[in-house]
């Protein structure tokens, strides 16, 4: 049984409730342990997981949050600075799956972030256990 932790950016309530839901829903289902850590926001997200993994206490990270287009330049940099920090982790070899939602508007969020729509944080949760599988495997 591994132990996943779920490293949300809490911005949008209602949202980050259904994204976290659909990521426990697929860890717990898969047999394995969930924690849930909150940080601020998406820019925070990739340092939170760095350290969480240099505990040692967890297998595998679900990183999510919901960041939303607004009419500054903000979006672009907390999207691609979120991501960013996110794949150089995994280049280092932690098992990551990116739940981290980048839309438009609310109504593509709520979508994505619905467990009965397309239940994004599920999809993000089973990432992070493909990666941890295939890490395992390579060895």
């Amino acid at each position: 049984m591994a132990n996943v932790l779920i490293v949300e950016a809490r911005f949008y309530d209602h949202l980050n409730d259904m994204l976290v839901a659909g990521a426990k829903a697929a860890i717990e289902g898969a047999g394995h342990h969930a924690e849930v850590l909150t940080v601020p926001g998406a820019l925070e997200v990739p340092g939170a997981i760095a350290l969480a993994s240099e505990s040692g206490r967890w297998d595998a990270f679900v990183a999510l949050g919901v960041v939303i287009r607004g009419e500054t330049y903000h979006f672009e940099i907390v999207a691609n600075e979120s991501a960013r920090g996110i794949m150089a982790l995994t280049m280092d070899g932690v098992a990551i799956g990116n739940g981290i939602l980048t839309t438009e508007d609310e109504a593509q969020a709520i979508a994505r972030a619905d467990p009965a729509q397309l239940d994004k944080g599920g999809g993000a949760a089973k990432a992070a256990l493909a990666m941890l599988d295939l890490k395992d495997r390579l060895g």
